[in-house]
């Protein structure tokens, strides 16, 4: 069993946390050094979904930095916003890309996300879907989204029962996502 996770389910992980403690996670993502951290990228039209990816990722083990919440980033977008996103990518240990369609329409998603390639390479990026329903799937395929890992939920070979994994489709094999995570 293969699943991305659903923009729904992704809403409920979020709201199930405490107010107090959704706030916590934003300062946390502010307040620790980007150096082994994990970088979130996503698009302005799917905040809803960031404290729920930033739930998983944080059970997992990451410490996760927003650059929507760094208080050294320009109050507008210009030329200092992309040195100092460069600089955060390069920083950061991992890239995750929480992807929906709308991140197809992003200015700095594609950018972003062609900077942690070029600093990464392939095996530090993941992209974590956001799907519509567990059937509307193609658009994780689309150009740039569909060459990169994924973030699922799946049954992995010794254990025994499902879990968060970073999923290679090319090579059809999978890692738990907090050892992908702690590498």
């Amino acid at each position: 069993m293969k699943q991305f996770v659903t923009r729904s389910e992704l809403v409920k992980f979020g709201s199930e946390i405490a107010l107090n403690e959704r706030r916590q996670i934003r300062d946390d993502a502010v307040s620790r050094s980007t150096h082994g951290a994990t970088f979130l990228s996503h698009s302005t039209k799917d905040d809803e979904l960031v404290d729920g990816a930033i739930l998983i990722l944080r059970n997992h083990g990451a410490i996760v930095y927003l650059d929507k919440v760094d208080p050294e980033m320009p109050p507008y977008t210009n030329d200092e916003t992309a040195e100092t996103l460069k600089t955060r990518i390069s920083q950061c240990n991992k890239f995750v890309l929480l992807a929906s369609k709308n991140s197809k329409e992003s200015h700095w998603v594609p950018w972003e996300l062609g900077i942690a390639d070029g600093e990464k390479g392939m095996g530090k990026i993941a992209v974590f879907p956001a799907v519509e329903s567990p059937l509307d799937t193609n658009w994780t395929t689309w150009e740039y989204i569909g060459i990169y890992r994924k973030i699922i939920f799946a049954n992995l070979e010794g254990f025994d029962k499902p879990l968060w994994i970073v999923w290679n489709k090319k090579e059809n094999s999978g890692v738990a996502l907090s050892i992908w995570l702690s590498k």
